[in-house]
């Protein structure tokens, strides 16, 4: 694994996903970043997350039907909703667990990620 240097660039990028409170897409990232760096491209963003992915400091989450969006590792182990009125995606603190009572006999569970769809407070509220 190549260590990227910590350029202030990647520093603010890291910054916003650690204060995010779910995961965002890349063009929601670049928005931000460009608040405080308005010349900074999309590309960099992409590249940054890749490296960050790559180097375990980010992680990709992927909801079924959607872009990959982003988070950093930092938050302990928890799930997702996304409203599909709205398209956010929220985080759902805390896990179910037991899971491996699902499955059947000789299968073991390395991972898992759950996905929980409706509609969020303010949606369900319209």
């Amino acid at each position: 694994m190549v260590q990227r240097r910590n350029t202030p660039q990647r520093r603010v990028i890291e910054s916003i996903l650690e204060q995010s409170s779910s995961p965002m897409l890349p063009k929601e990232l670049h928005e931000k970043v460009q608040e405080i760096m308005p010349k900074l491209g999309i590309a960099t963003i992409f590249r940054a997350l890749k490296d960050l992915v790559d180097q375990g400091s980010a992680r990709a989450v992927n909801v079924p039907g959607d872009s990959s969006r982003y988070e950093t590792v930092k938050r302990v182990h928890h799930h997702h909703f996304k409203c599909t009125s709205c398209q956010q995606v929220y985080c759902i603190e805390g896990c179910p667990g037991n899971l491996d009572s699902l499955l059947s006999s000789g299968f073991e569970l390395s991972d898992h990620d759950i996905t929980l769809f409706g509609s969020c407070a303010t949606c369900s509220q319209k």
